[in-house]
């Protein structure tokens, strides 16, 4: 299994700075943020499933440009897969003739661009050799995170999404026998703490704290650092990892399970 980070910021700027998504071999989407922009007419046409881990744009905002992009290119619906209250939201404020068309309708109900799968934390989606697995998250807007399992060889990767403490992730992750990856958000550095906290991201003094509730020893990945602030958030979380292996993402890279 092939995972391409194709963006993983907390902002944009500079061509490498682009926000979340995340390609799984050629045909599964996790998150749509900008990072989508960088494939190609053919690459967006064999994406066949897009999972959404919450309704900031920074996670959506390439969704409608990949169906008016490609919609009428493909012989099927792009399937859309969040939980409820995530997807009332993107139906509301995104696909609503307002925003953008409903490409749920479009060009006929019996035949559109996009339909909507309904999800739930902890029930696993079966794509071939691959299982997707929706996590706790704990956000400012209903969010959850993902586990991504490869079949065949038995590992695992987390994306957590946008999260701060969130007891009832580590209980899940920690059960994962084989956790290769840990992809997990630091948004602000130490000195914006509070800002951190109200917002629901976190911070490196708020993730090392987490990552005390970790039982496995995975690579772990850091994403979501706000642009200007890598270096200083990237400078915390070294002095502060201890035993974790711990590397901060920033432009795309790509992982194998």
């Amino acid at each position: 299994m092939r995972v391409e980070i194709l963006g993983c910021s907390g902002g944009i700027g500079g061509g490498a700075l682009q926000t979340t998504s995340l390609l799984i071999d050629n045909d599964i989407l996790i998150d749509a943020g900008t990072g989508v922009t960088s494939l190609s007419l053919s690459a967006l046409k064999a994406i066949d499933h897009v999972f959404i881990t919450h309704a900031h744009l920074d996670h959506i905002a390439c969704l409608p440009f990949i169906l008016d992009s490609v919609g009428g290119l493909r012989t099927s619906p792009l399937t859309m897969h969040a939980t409820k209250a995530t997807e009332d939201v993107i139906r509301k404020h995104i696909f609503n003739w307002q925003i953008w068309p409903d490409f749920s309708l479009i060009p006929s109900p019996e035949n559109p661009f996009l339909c909507f799968n309904t999800i739930a934390v902890g029930a696993p989606l079966f794509l071939g050799e691959r299982a997707i697995s929706a996590l706790p998250a704990n956000h400012s807007v209903p969010a959850v995170g993902y586990r991504i399992d490869n079949l065949y060889s038995g590992a695992s990767l987390v994306f957590t999404g946008d999260t701060t403490s969130c007891a009832p992730l580590w209980d899940m992750v920690n059960r994962i026998p084989d956790l290769r990856y840990l992809l997990i958000e630091a948004a602000f550095p130490n000195r914006e703490r509070e800002l951190a906290i109200l917002s629901k991201h976190l911070c490196p003094s708020l993730l090392l704290s987490e990552l005390n509730k970790l039982q496995s020893r995975p690579e772990i990945l850091v994403t979501h650092a706000k642009p200007g602030l890598f270096e200083e958030i990237e400078s915390e979380l070294r002095q502060g990892a201890g035993a974790h292996n711990i590397n901060m993402l920033i432009g795309k890279s790509v992982l194998n399970l």
